[in-house]
């Protein structure tokens, strides 16, 4: 996601007056491009979960003296060591079959970008008082969704993106639907998720959406006859 999006999602929810006491993002990469950064210098507390040991130190100290709490694992589905593998700012789980840099980038696993982190199951991160997450692990989000404790107004999963399609697609809208959350809005990377009822999608958000699915469509279509 990249900076426009972030102050998009922080503006609409702003300009719905709606507050927020915990917020999470699970894969930060850079502090500064931070899909929650706005919410952290407001104060909100917040949890940040990222598993490249070479940017938490940046994010511990981009965002001292704020309320944060920084987790510095991968989320999967077991606790212990996992592989990530790491492509320019796309970093993995080694085992994962589909993620943005294998399916756009072509990207292929090597040892030389391949590393051992200590992983967890969200559900010993997630204290249940999450009331906006964000998550955008490349390819992993279902794990995060699965194990969650919480159940946040707001939940920002990335789910597309060119020729990408999250692999769990399934299982989250499934998850979703069965949760009573539905579409706010998509983008050019994400869904965003909110409780039924929470707010009704404007016109320019149903728009959004509408154009997202679009070119999802037509990057299938090219992709057959590519």
């Amino acid at each position: 996601m990249n900076t426009k999006d972030i102050k998009v999602i922080y503006t609409r929810l702003k300009d719905r007056n709606l507050n927020f006491n915990h917020v999470c993002e699970v894969g930060v990469y850079l502090p500064e491009t931070s899909n929650v950064i706005n919410f952290i210098k407001d104060g909100i507390r917040t949890t940040l979960v990222e598993a490249d040991p070479d940017t938490v130190e940046k994010i511990r100290q981009y965002f001292s003296g704020y309320s944060v709490h920084v987790e510095p694992v991968a989320v999967w589905d077991t606790t212990g060591v996992i592989k990530l593998s790491k492509a320019a700012a796309s970093t993995f789980v080694t085992q994962l079959e589909v993620s943005p840099a294998i399916v756009n980038d072509k990207y292929q696993v090597n040892e030389t970008n391949t590393f051992e982190v200590p992983c967890k199951v969200f559900s010993e991160i997630d204290d249940g008082t999450i009331d906006l997450l964000s998550v955008d692990i490349e390819g992993g989000e279902w794990y995060v969704i699965k194990h969650l404790i919480s159940r946040p107004n707001v939940i920002s999963i990335e789910t597309h993106g060119k020729y990408y399609v999250n692999p769990f697609i399934k299982k989250i809208e499934e998850w979703m639907q069965k949760e009573n959350y539905i579409v706010w809005y998509k983008d050019r990377s994400d869904t965003i998720f909110i409780k039924s009822g929470l707010l009704e999608p404007t016109l320019g958000e149903r728009i959004s959406t509408f154009l997202a699915l679009s070119r999802i469509r037509w990057k299938k279509i090219k992709r057959v006859f590519k």
